[in-house]
């Protein structure tokens, strides 16, 4: 299965950096994920934005059963399960579907926003059939999407750099036989608490986040020994042909720890922290940077 891009989750060899995990349709969000080079939506996202409904779920389940009844149609036959994340920052097994799922679904939802949604959906299919075509036009609207939100050119070459590198990672990974989201998030684990001597978890909650992405409140500094811990593991999993969890974990705690002793180097040198608070929550990176 495939997860949406997330900071400390891979980013599957199908999916190019830069995508984003959330859509928005009027302002509302809908989560996607990228699964077989395609786009695919929650369900219940899609109801709730349709029918201004706090219990999407009540109402997904109301309709499988009615269109069932009615039309003979398992509308459930044209869904993935695919894991997203949930408001409690955890990742769940969610009812997806595809475009061309999705379509169908809205045929039986009575909204006046409805063909407004099909307009916007066909757009968002669209600019990822143009991304496959050329991986470079990914790359220039995550740009402009940082560049709009304050951040500052230097630091957004750097975020996309490290975008590269975790998808350089995540396909070593998988093929030295690393597969499982759960395998994904332990070693990711190790790598972060030998770089900056915290887990992913505990990183976030140290500057104040809940379901934002915490590279995108990361420092300059941050980032780059970010890069140099997961650069460093794929190059030891390489020389090592690691096979499996436990000789990546191996790999992933020596990657982890180059990057770390380089941190520590630099603080004794500099007698400054690279792991700070700051976030970008309130103020945009470009502005914060200024002051």
């Amino acid at each position: 299965m495939h997860n949406p891009v997330h900071l400390f989750l891979p980013m599957k060899k199908s999916t190019p950096a830069g995508s984003d995990k959330m859509a928005f349709f009027k302002g509302k969000e809908v989560r996607r994920v990228i699964y077989e080079k395609e786009w695919w939506f929650s369900v219940v996202d899609v109801i709730a934005v349709l029918t201004d409904s706090h219990r999407s779920t009540a109402y997904w389940s109301a309709m499988k059963a009615r269109v069932q009844s009615e039309d003979r149609i398992q509308l459930s036959t044209i869904c993935r399960q695919l894991k997203m994340e949930s408001l409690d920052g955890k990742m769940y097994l969610t009812d997806c579907a595809n475009t061309e799922g999705i379509f169908r679904i809205i045929q039986s939802i009575p909204s006046p926003k409805a063909e407004p949604f099909k307009r916007w959906l066909a757009k968002v299919g669209y600019e990822r059939i143009q991304e496959i075509e050329d991986p470079e036009l990914a790359s220039k609207r995550m740009r402009a999407i940082y560049k709009a939100k304050g951040y500052s050119d230097k630091w957004i070459d750097l975020r996309l750099r490290g975008m590269k590198v975790r998808e350089d990672l995540v396909d070593e990974w998988e093929h030295r036989g690393v597969k499982e989201e759960k395998e994904y998030a332990i070693l990711t684990a190790e790598i972060s608490a030998a770089t900056f001597g915290m887990t992913p978890a505990e990183y976030k909650k140290f500057k104040g986040l809940k379901r934002e992405n915490l590279r995108d409140h990361m420092t300059d500094l941050e980032l780059l020994f970010s890069m140099l811990g997961e650069a460093s593991t794929a190059e030891i999993a390489k020389v090592r042909d690691a096979r499996g969890l436990g000789e990546n974990k191996k790999a992933a705690k020596q990657g982890g720890k180059i990057a770390g002793d380089a941190r520590q180097k630099l603080e004794l040198t500099t007698g400054k922290r690279v792991v700070k608070r700051d976030n970008y929550l309130s103020e945009p990176e470009g502005k914060k940077k200024i002051k």
